[in-house]
């Protein structure tokens, strides 16, 4: 059975993110996100980590 974790990227700065949460994007097999998040933290996930984008446009 996995986990999953319900991740606030903040105001866009990734800097602000919490280091829990770093750790959470940066072992997440999935990654679920939208329009807001910045593109750093994606690229902190793993290279094997399925990114599925899951906003929409207004």
């Amino acid at each position: 059975m996995g986990e999953v974790y319900i991740v606030g990227a903040g105001p866009g700065d990734p800097d602000l993110i919490t280091v829990k949460a770093l750790k959470a994007i940066q072992k997440a097999d999935v990654v679920l996100y939208d329009r807001l998040v910045n593109k750093q933290l994606l690229n902190v996930s793993k290279p094997s980590a399925v990114r599925i984008f899951c906003g929409k446009l207004p």
